[in-house]
């Protein structure tokens, strides 16, 4: 797929780029090269390539899944101005309008 400067020109307006014709001609140049390396890269045969998650075969170092702070849940509840059922209450910040006005 190759541009031409009609399409520079209409792609720059919709992104609200202003280019004079040196830029608009340096700007195609750019973007047709950009069309011909994706235009390579769809050639390449990769229907037996595995897919990765890394470029090299690395495995990622996990700790224990422990948990290695002590329980202070009642501690830090009783420090609350008001809690319900192991919750924290907090006051309503946005209240809502019924469409009755009400």
């Amino acid at each position: 797929m190759a541009l031409d400067l009609d399409d520079v020109r209409r792609v720059s307006q919709l992104a609200r780029l202003r280019l004079d014709d040196a830029q608009t001609h340096a700007l195609l140049g750019e973007l047709n090269a950009i069309f011909g390396m994706i235009a390579e890269m769809e050639a390449v045969d990769t229907a037996d390539v595995v897919p990765m998650s890394h470029p090299r075969d690395v495995s990622q170092r996990l700790r224990p899944d422990v948990a290695t702070e002590p329980d202070r849940r009642e501690v830090l509840l009783k420090l609350a101005p008001a809690t319900a059922g192991g919750l924290y209450l907090v006051p309503r910040v946005v209240r809502f309008r019924s469409s009755t006005g009400a």
